[in-house]
């Protein structure tokens, strides 16, 4: 009887920690994805998002795929220069990553909710939504 609860709880254990490492993985390489983002790297992006990923900016109306969004990076880059962004997670719950992000731009700022399902280390969705006007709440 002390064994089986050896086994379940080693078992219990072990699925834990993969959880732990997982999440781990997906808040490094949503990291990536903001420091990516500020410089514009299309390399580094196209890198983090699979191939049938499809990213939604809610405030736009806009569902792009990877070629889409990768394409629009020259006319980020210019609206990100001098600019600065701040992320926290919320959330990570059923696979989606739930974060705040503070877009500080020279001229204004803004507090978006963004979520990212994450699957092989790579962002298969990605949606965008503007919550405040500033960052005060930040």
């Amino acid at each position: 009887m002390m064994q089986n609860w050896r086994s379940i709880a080693f078992a219990g254990a072990t699925l834990l920690l993969s959880v732990i490492s997982a999440r781990a993985d997906d808040h490094a390489l949503i990291g990536r994805w903001y420091a990516a983002l500020l410089v514009a790297d299309r390399t580094e992006l196209s890198d983090l998002l699979a191939e049938d990923v499809r990213i939604k900016l809610d405030d736009l109306g806009v569902v792009q795929t990877k070629q889409e969004f990768i394409a629009s990076i020259d006319e980020w880059q210019g609206a990100v220069a001098g600019a600065e962004i701040r992320h926290r997670i919320e959330k990570t719950e059923g696979g989606v990553t739930t974060v705040i992000a503070c877009y500080d731009f020279p001229n204004n700022d803004m507090l978006m909710q963004e979520t990212f399902a994450i699957a092989d280390n790579r962002i298969t969705a990605s949606s965008q939504a503007a919550i405040a006007e500033t960052c005060d709440a930040y």
